[in-house]
């Protein structure tokens, strides 16, 4: 499905903005739930399950990366845009 907004215009340098917000979020996010996941307080002590402390962080850290996956494809697409527009 296309669509076209009216009188939008994303630039190449926000383009690129976009992406890089997208890359930082997959370089940054990942290894903040890698250190969650390694704290003593995202597990019980005695029965090993998981905490309320890693439950909220996996679903910030995945909101986090769904919303950078967003920016990034759209600064892909925007990027795309004005590469044409410049032909």
């Amino acid at each position: 499905m296309r669509c076209h907004t009216p009188g939008v215009m994303l630039s190449r340098r926000w383009a690129g903005f976009l992406v890089l917000v997208g890359v930082w979020t997959w370089v940054i996010w990942p290894r903040f739930g890698k250190a969650i996941w390694d704290d003593p307080r995202s597990w019980h002590g005695d029965t090993g399950s998981p905490t309320s402390f890693l439950w909220i962080h996996a679903l910030l850290i995945g909101a986090s990366l769904t919303i950078g996956t967003v920016v990034g494809v759209l600064g892909i697409k925007g990027f795309r845009a004005a590469a044409r527009d410049r032909d």
